[in-house]
């Protein structure tokens, strides 16, 4: 009987454990008062609507605040060594995170971020479009799109 227990005992462990994996692939962690952009250093709670995280297989995680200085990162960046799980920004509508690599970016808008011109990301290339309608820009970019010379574009 006790080494039942302690078979359904491990179990539930690991299934707790898997679950808390699973969890954190869909939603990057939040910022809290002390963290800081890892580009440019400054706190990034304040800016909710703007937030963008690094998160990495080992479960550590960089924030920044906005698309720019993590592009910004990347390109200047090698991660340390450590294997990227997933790049999230916050959607310009919802204010919600969403993943980086699916999300579609203006520039040149007439919408600021925390430090001036910004990429500005949309779930969707059609939310991408009717804000470009509102706030002028360049067409939507994909994540891939983004370069040095767009980031320069920005300065």
């Amino acid at each position: 009987m006790r080494v039942r227990q302690l078979r359904i005992g491990v179990l539930l462990a690991l299934w707790v454990v898997s679950a808390g994996v699973c969890a954190a692939a869909d939603a990057p962690p939040t910022p809290g008062p002390k963290d800081r952009c890892a580009t440019c250093g400054m706190f990034v709670a304040k800016y909710p609507s703007w937030v963008a995280t690094i998160a990495y297989v080992d479960g550590s995680h960089r924030f920044f605040d906005g698309p720019k200085d993590l592009f910004r990162f990347r390109q200047t960046n090698d991660d340390g060594g450590l294997e990227v799980s997933e790049i999230w920004v916050t959607d310009y509508y919802t204010t919600k995170p969403i993943k980086a690599r699916d999300a579609f970016f203006v520039l040149g808008s007439d919408v600021l971020g925390p430090m001036g011109a910004e990429l500005v990301p949309h779930a969707s290339l059609d939310h991408a479009e009717s804000f470009r309608a509102d706030h002028g820009g360049e067409p939507p970019l994909a994540f891939d799109d983004i370069d040095a010379a767009v980031l320069r574009a920005l300065e």
